[in-house]
């Protein structure tokens, strides 16, 4: 399939200074990508609604200070002034719903791709009272794009295609025009990202994918043969924590960021179309607008940078388990004690070699703590379980739980919440 690639040349319509925004004039151009079988031409970059709102519960709009509603409402001018049309949020982001549909309907309709998400539901009449719910919020006769929000099991994918449920739900929207194409987001392991793509009931995903995981490939691959599109979601935080970035990472990316490096490392695939941004202020845009200088030398830009990276890796961890590291390791399910052994060793490979020590902290102290969204438990009490049958096919087997005690002594902190749970 051949990627459609556009320029759109914007003008400056906001009311603000352009100084506010601190981004050079010669910045005003986008690329857009055709989003698989949806033929809508969507921004490379999109607009995501998870950081901006006031609160992570429902509220009343007078409880929403003026100064947050300003500061959200200068976050989408300023998105759509740089052509990232493509504004994404979800029934689960508490008010950012309520607060869009103060701005939103004062764009266009047309101009717009507006994507919302609401999670499966045992009962597909709450599910439906939920996307009205999102769809009154947001003050929209229609979304774009709707996805069932967080298929992060087996479980929940049976929950959405099983006869009388929320995919039926979602298609009958579609039919009646409030929902244009339907999707699923997911943080599910990959054989179930695969199964739900699989079932070809969506026309897009929204998953995770980027230069410190790369274990989605062959599902972005899969959907990319049935003509989906492909959004990635969060590849500054659960990418690496790119806004904060250690010392060596920052040196082996030279002469970029890693934030402008993994943009590019991730557009330089054909088969993802667009990258979540979640934004908290209209500046946090500024980084990834500076990456747009490089797309048309992407071939030239990224394979000297990779090369440097993936060098330090395994000069550090050693070619042979950077190669193999992976082999013969179980779902958490199936370990003793559920522990995440895959996760770990991947948190432990960039900690020890790149010392991204900090996004491993962040990614660690989670697990135990977020149900479904990132599953299994850390590494914290390995004489309590039995691991001896667990990994009898990997190579490093004798190792492995070594490094998981180096892991958690390196990594173990506070517990972590999702945003979605503080």
């Amino acid at each position: 399939m051949q990627v459609s690639l556009y320029y759109v040349e914007l003008n400056n319509t906001l009311s603000l200074p352009l100084a506010f925004f601190r981004v050079p004039l010669f910045y005003k151009n986008m690329f857009y990508r055709r989003f698989g079988r949806t033929d809508l031409q969507i921004p490379v970059f999109s607009c995501g609604g998870m950081r901006y709102q006031q609160s992570w519960q429902d509220i009343s709009p007078a409880d929403v200070p003026k100064a947050n509603q300003e500061n959200l409402e200068a976050c989408i001018h300023r998105s759509v002034d740089l052509g990232i049309n493509h504004i994404e949020t979800a029934r689960g982001y508490g008010s950012s719903e309520m607060q869009l549909g103060s701005i939103l309907p004062t764009f266009p309709r047309e101009k717009l791709i507006v994507q919302t998400k609401v999670s499966p539901n045992e009962d597909p009449r709450e599910f439906l009272a939920n996307f009205d719910k999102s769809l009154a919020y947001l003050k929209l006769d229609y979304v774009d794009l709707f996805s069932l929000h967080g298929i992060n099991n087996q479980h929940l994918l049976d929950l959405c295609t099983v006869k009388g449920g929320c995919l039926e739900v979602a298609e009958k929207l579609r039919r009646e025009g409030r929902v244009r194409h339907i999707g699923f987001s997911t943080h599910a392991p990959s054989q179930v990202i695969r199964n739900a793509i699989a079932t070809d009931a969506f026309d897009y995903v929204n998953l995770h994918w980027y230069f410190v995981n790369d274990s989605n490939w062959q599902a972005v691959q899969e959907a990319h043969q049935r003509d989906m599109g492909v959004f990635i979601i969060s590849p500054n935080d659960k990418g690496g924590l790119l806004y904060k970035p250690s010392k060596k990472l920052k040196k082996l990316c030279q002469p970029l960021s890693p934030m402008r490096f993994n943009d590019l490392y991730c557009f330089r695939r054909p088969e993802v179309h667009t990258l979540s941004l979640g934004v908290s202020k209209p500046s946090d845009f500024d980084e990834h607008i500076l990456a747009l200088k490089d797309y048309n030398r992407i071939d030239e830009v990224v394979p000297p940078i990779e090369a440097k990276l993936r060098g330090a890796i395994a000069n550090s961890l050693g070619q042979d388990w950077v190669n193999r590291w992976e082999e013969g390791i179980p779902c958490c399910e199936d370990i003793p004690g559920h522990i995440n052994v895959w996760e770990i060793l991947r948190l432990w490979n960039y900690a020890k070699s790149l010392d991204m020590i900090e996004y491993g902290k962040m990614r660690y102290n989670l697990l135990g703590n977020a149900d479904h969204w990132f599953a299994g438990q850390q590494a914290n009490d390995l004489d309590a379980v039995d691991l001896s049958q667990s990994f009898k096919a990997n190579p490093f087997r004798e190792k492995i739980p070594g490094i998981l005690r180096e892991a958690h002594a390196m990594l173990v902190g506070e517990p972590k919440k999702r945003l979605s749970q503080s």
